[in-house]
């Protein structure tokens, strides 16, 4: 969130190959960092945040990429550049954990070489991975890369056919971004990553409360899931492709949004099955009579509260925790629901995501986007800071209801801003025209 707008403008100023190589460069000096965190004496775990937080840092040159992407694609070719490289960057989260639950296969222990004081184990190993891919980026940046520029002009034509104003005045004509334009499309994008960000956050803890799993199988069940959902945005970004070519960004957006508002919703709780409660948190059960349990239409609260056994200290407990008092009385989500969800939030995530940064890009125009695609970045960033702070609380005090009932409100909101904005959320070439 911090380094987007900062990359965003060097590029905008010096050639986009300086701060592609030195964030990669900052991006592999953490990893190694994150490698070496046993060799320091002391106060290793900040030496961990450090190394997270550089790699995080490193991450903000995605503003340059996207930007490069804008200036280097016609109109009618920026929404297939953009999936492809949304595409790409799907392929990396799938990849990664796979690559990453590979390399458990080396042990905690691993190999040690003394003269370099190198651990390499189950911990480190992804790391210097992340390190050695890094530094192929960079030798592939330095071998490879051009700086490429593409100007549209017929977007500048006038019914006669003549250039009304030669690129580079356009190009620095400051006042004619529509910034109504660029703050929605800020806020859109907030909300699509924020969203997201909850889905992700939500899955482990909420189907370990819903289904009983622990621990192991609600981090095996989610992988599973979520690199379904990772194929299936692949795909959705392809079609994505295709669809651009015959519908306008607007309505694609318009339409992805409507996909997750569907994906939220069918998460909301009904029925009269309810969660399992961790009864062992229950002391001295056994002293109180029947007579003395109070029954309500809200509550689920049966004999199995006095004759559920107890389970041992070292076992893993499973279900929803009894401190969760919404427990007692919300609906569980069916594990059917949940499935749906995570299919439905794979369509229409994967739609918002390629459509709003090829839309923001055709509102900017042919100036230099660095700046404004690390706003961009970094709302995005903050909408994955500020959703998992978000669903931790709400989650955890008042239940899924609570959770998903306002998202789909968030969403809704959302969809009336775009109805609101919609004359706004043009390309700049017509935006231009329009002035003329």
């Amino acid at each position: 969130m911090v380094a987007s707008p900062l990359f965003g403008a060097w590029s905008n100023y010096r050639p986009r190959r300086e701060p592609l190589i030195i964030s990669i460069f900052i991006n592999v000096a953490a990893n190694v960092l994150y490698g070496y965190v046993h060799a320091p004496p002391s106060h290793n775990k900040y030496y961990v945040l450090l190394g997270r937080a550089f790699v995080g840092f490193g991450a903000g040159n995605v503003a340059v990429v996207r930007s490069y992407v804008a200036g280097a694609t016609s109109l009618q070719e920026r929404t297939t550049a953009m999936a492809n490289i949304s595409a790409s960057q799907a392929l990396g989260f799938i990849l990664g954990p796979a690559l990453q639950t590979a390399m458990t296969g080396i042990g905690q222990t691993g190999v040690s070489w003394k003269l370099i004081d190198l651990e390499l184990n189950m911990y480190t190993a992804p790391a210097f991975l992340g390190a050695f891919l890094g530094v192929a980026n960079i030798v592939l940046i330095i071998a490879l890369f051009r700086e490429h520029c593409v100007i549209d002009l017929d977007s500048m034509k006038s019914k006669d056919g003549n250039i009304q104003e030669s690129p580079e005045v356009l190009e620095n004509s400051y006042g004619n971004i529509d910034l109504i334009a660029v703050v929605t499309s800020n806020i859109l994008f907030f909300i699509i990553l924020f969203v997201f960000a909850i889905f992700e956050t939500i899955s482990t803890p909420l189907t370990m409360d819903m289904y009983a799993w622990t621990g192991k199988q609600a981090v095996l069940y989610n992988g599973i899931l979520l690199v379904g959902v990772g194929v299936e945005s692949i795909v959705v970004f392809m079609i994505t492709k295709m669809l651009s070519k015959r519908f306008e960004d607007r309505l694609l957006l318009l339409g992805g949004f409507a996909v997750i508002f569907v994906g939220f919703f069918v998460l909301l709780p009904w029925g009269n099955q309810y969660p399992q409660i961790q009864w062992t948190e229950i002391k001295n059960a056994t002293n109180y009579t029947s007579t003395e349990i109070k029954y309500n239409e809200s509550s689920i609260v049966a004999w199995n509260f006095l004759i559920q056994p107890s389970v041992g200290n070292d076992a893993e407990r499973v279900g929803c925790p009894v401190q969760q008092v919404w427990c007692q009385y919300t609906p569980s989500i069916h594990l059917a629901q949940y499935i749906l969800s995570s299919a439905l939030v794979g369509i229409g995530y994967p739609i918002c995501n390629v459509i709003s940064y090829t839309l923001y890009s055709k509102i900017l125009g042919p100036k230099p986007q660095g700046v404004y695609m690390g706003w961009l970045t970094a709302s995005g960033s903050g909408a994955r800071t500020l959703g998992p702070v978000f669903v931790s609380q709400v989650y955890t005090r008042y239940g899924p209801r609570w959770t998903f009932g306002p998202i789909c409100g968030i969403v809704v909101a959302a969809i009336i801003l775009m109805g609101l904005m919609y004359k706004r959320l043009i390309g700049f070439s017509i935006h231009y025209q329009r002035l003329q």
